[in-house]
């Protein structure tokens, strides 16, 4: 799967996916699925319901990451969240601490109402 494929796959589709991606890691640096799992500490069934596309818990997946030293390669999975100089600058020093709900601007005009100038 190309990474722009990724905004209209299924959750399916990319649990799927990251499953083969580590699998074919694994089988690239011959380890095997005992040794993995072993490693992990987590059951050799927890690894292969990941390589088949099966959900597994978050913590299960991060423990696979750091058997085969890729948390480096978490940094690139979720964009630093950190506000920007501009934003800094914006917002006077203060970073922002919760999101602001949207608001939502009622128009005076229905459906069926005509329009008047």
């Amino acid at each position: 799967m190309h990474y722009s494929e990724y905004s209209t796959a299924s959750c399916e589709a990319i649990t799927t996916e990251l499953g083969q991606r580590l699998d074919r890691i694994r089988l690239s640096r011959n380890v095997s699925q005992k040794d993995l799992a072993r490693e992990a500490g987590i059951s050799r069934s927890t690894l292969t319901r990941l390589a088949c596309g099966k959900p597994v818990s978050l913590d299960s997946f991060v423990r696979i990451i750091q058997a085969l030293k890729l948390t480096d390669q978490l940094a690139a999975l979720l964009p630093d969240p950190s506000i920007r100089p501009v934003d800094r600058a914006r917002f006077a020093g203060k970073e922002r601490r919760r999101a602001r709900k949207k608001q939502v601007v009622q128009s005076e005009w229905r459906w069926g109402d005509k329009r008047t100038k």
